[in-house]
């Protein structure tokens, strides 16, 4: 079980920074024009796409640790 949850942790920190990454090109290719815009523009979106799901895969991390971390100090 503790392979298991080893392995979901790993894959979620890998998917934590895909996310981060995906985040910052979308940040860095923002223009001048998107700025100056009106309401939120496409650039702004992905941004803001991009960061909750690495918020959603931080949480979910961060709840396989826990997870795991109760699972060890119940076995002892």
């Amino acid at each position: 079980m503790s392979t298991v949850l080893t392995i979901l942790i790993i894959v979620a920190m890998i998917a934590t920074v895909v996310a981060l990454v995906r985040g910052i090109v979308a940040f860095l290719r923002t223009t001048e024009q998107d700025l100056k815009g009106t309401g939120p523009s496409a650039s702004s979106l992905k941004q803001n796409k991009a960061m909750q799901m690495r918020i959603l895969f931080q949480a979910i991390a961060i709840l396989l640790v826990v997870l795991l971390l109760a699972l060890y100090s119940g076995g002892s």
